[in-house]
């Protein structure tokens, strides 16, 4: 796992990750890694496959997939 060092904390905000982490029963460092977790990868984030498929269902659209049976071939130039 990564670790971030964080530089120029103004106390203040220190004070108050200290006391949001006692009330949560987490220590500080804990508290933070809750915070980065539910700031950039929330519980609601759109998944595009589950998006597209429920448009198709709601318009009555077949979005099925038709993949090509050749597979793919690396071009070459001379």
């Amino acid at each position: 796992m990564a670790s971030i060092t964080v530089r120029n904390l103004p106390d203040e905000t220190h004070r108050a990750l200290r006391v949001r982490a006692a009330q949560n029963g987490r220590s500080t460092e804990a508290e933070i890694r809750e915070i980065l977790e539910a700031t950039v990868r929330p519980n609601k984030r759109l998944k595009l496959g589950s998006a597209l498929a429920a448009l198709g269902d709601k318009y009555a659209l077949n979005l099925d997939i038709i993949r090509d049976p050749q597979p793919s071939r690396i071009e070459t130039f001379k």
